[in-house]
């Protein structure tokens, strides 16, 4: 594999490491709001077990590592992927250019780790006044 090949990948992987982060984003924005959505209107699924244990760490992760003031593990993957091909500010193509415009916003660190304790809160909050449950409720034929 020559120079350019290399580059090609690592460029490759960094435009995929947006796509990852913007997928992660998505799932605990998302998820919370189809939690919320799902109590409402009596959606069984809702209250899966592993579902809501995976949706509520991963927002606990995002509010820990802010509090700790560490930087999320797939922005260091992309900007050192980014560094490899000489990239020193988002270049991409058009998918990865918006996906990473959306992630990334300007504001103060506190701002975020304000906004993700909050956001966390609110997970814990639903986790458990509408807890999930380890198995699937019986329908009483």
């Amino acid at each position: 594999m020559n120079f350019h090949d290399t580059q090609f990948l690592y460029r490759l992987g960094a435009d995929f490491t947006v796509v990852l982060h913007f997928a992660f984003v998505l799932f605990v924005l998302l998820g919370q709001i189809l939690i919320t959505v799902g109590v409402l209107a009596g959606w069984s699924w809702v209250r899966n077990f592993k579902f809501r244990v995976i949706h509520l760490a991963s927002i606990l992760f995002v509010v820990l590592e802010s509090l700790a003031g560490i930087e999320c593990p797939l922005t260091t993957l992309e900007k050192w992927l980014r560094d490899k091909v000489g990239q020193a500010s988002y270049q991409g193509d058009f998918i990865a250019t918006w996906v990473h415009d959306a992630l990334f916003m300007t504001a103060e660190p506190w701002v975020f780790t304000v906004c993700y304790a909050l956001f966390g809160l609110l997970v814990l909050i639903t986790f458990f006044l509408a807890p999930p449950r380890r198995k699937p409720e019986q329908i009483a034929e």
